[in-house]
């Protein structure tokens, strides 16, 4: 049943999971404790945020337009098509944008970090950082772990209004729904507390990305190999936490809202 996943894999994997948890209980540590390392963080940010801008606006324009595309032809068929703006707002702020988000910048920022910090140790660079007295969590993860917690709401903020513009274009060229009426039905159907609730989203995410990233990287072994291995698993790791972690949130979130209907 397990070939595919050998137990020593799996040993392995839950020891580094479980290497991760702590780190995550350092970063939380440090982070009220210690000072924090501005240029570092200031070139992470620049990392997360801006380079990773173009392919997740890209990404959320086309998300938006074949969500619109998919659910328009049904809701003019059940004379429902005044709701089209309002389900893509609900759907963009409470799933679409903060998952589709994270799972960008898992892929390509998590798996940098991963890479990155996976080659300073089997190259020996981390115990040369603790010979100068230098912690590694203060230096690499904890301005990694800020980066991420501030640039992945504004990340899927711009996704959202970014997936709202694709979806009103198809609407109003490809089915002719009126402009005021879609945003009058996204603002009907949309209230702040789905905003806010996408901000947590993204910030929960963002933290999971840079602290599996950095401590797949720190429990690195194994030369060259054994970074691209640490990256791989660090990538797939990241992608569960966030889909295991957005059921609870939403669970926590939503529940209230379920049981009211």
């Amino acid at each position: 049943m397990f070939a595919a996943f050998p137990t020593s894999s799996l040993a392995k994997w839950s020891q580094r999971l479980l290497a991760a948890i702590l780190l995550g209980g350092q970063v939380v540590v440090h982070l009220v404790t210690r000072p924090l390392h501005r240029r570092n963080t200031i070139e992470q940010m620049a990392a997360v945020g801006p380079e990773s801008l173009l392919i997740t606006l890209v990404t959320a324009s086309f998300v938006g337009m074949v969500f619109t595309i998919q659910v328009t032809r049904e809701f003019i068929n059940f004379g429902a098509s005044t709701a089209v703006g309002g389900v893509l707002a609900l759907t963009l702020a409470r799933e679409l944008a903060p998952v589709l988000t994270a799972v960008i910048i898992a892929g390509r920022v998590g798996s940098a970090f991963a890479a990155e910090i996976g080659t300073m140790q089997v190259t020996e660079q981390i115990d040369a950082l603790q010979l100068l007295k230098t912690d590694p969590v203060d230096y690499l993860v904890l301005p990694r772990f800020v980066a991420c917690a501030l640039m992945l709401p504004l990340l899927t903020i711009l996704s959202f209004i970014t997936g709202m513009t694709g979806g009103l274009l198809i609407s109003s060229t490809m089915f002719n729904i009126s402009q005021t009426v879609f945003l009058d039905s996204a603002r009907f159907f949309l209230d702040v507390g789905d905003l806010i609730a996408a901000i947590i989203k993204s910030l929960v995410f963002g933290g999971l990305i840079a602290i599996i990233g950095s401590s797949w990287g720190l429990t690195t072994t194994g030369g060259a190999k054994g970074v691209g291995q640490s990256t791989t698993t660090a990538v797939v790791t990241a992608l569960l936490a966030i889909f295991i972690s957005n059921f609870f949130l939403s669970w926590v979130m939503f529940q209230s809202s379920a049981l009211n209907l």
